[in-house]
């Protein structure tokens, strides 16, 4: 079996995260990542757009929530997003990191990572 890994590196996109008053007004800056693993041995046979997994698509919806939501959590943004890459039945596996930059002032990047795999 042909295991496809598809990685979406680094999506940048703003939304509402967060529950501070000034983080409700305005929408701040996130980074995420996203692997999603997927059976391509039709795709890898026949060259059919229709055998294989759309990221596009994916990345679309992904955009979407994002720019369009209001978050508290970090847990509950990443959440939402795992669930619209694993909602493709072909879909065995997969794990979003998101990034919020300037979170903390010393540090680089708050992230939180999810993952799912098929039971």
């Amino acid at each position: 079996m042909a295991n496809a890994i598809i990685n979406v590196t680094n999506l940048r996109l703003r939304t509402f995260i967060g529950f501070n008053p000034e983080e409700r007004e305005k929408k701040q800056d996130v980074v995420i990542n996203l692997e999603i693993h997927y059976p391509a041995d039709q795709a890898c046979e026949t060259d059919a757009v229709d055998k294989a997994l759309n990221y596009k698509t994916i990345t679309k919806e992904v955009i979407s929530l994002v720019e369009e939501g209001h978050f508290l959590l970090l847990e509950k943004l990443v959440a939402e997003i795992l669930a619209i890459c694993h909602q493709h039945q072909s879909v065995h596996y997969a794990k979003v990191r998101v990034d919020k930059p300037h979170a903390l002032r010393f540090a680089d990047s708050v992230s939180l990572t999810l993952d799912w795999q098929k039971s």
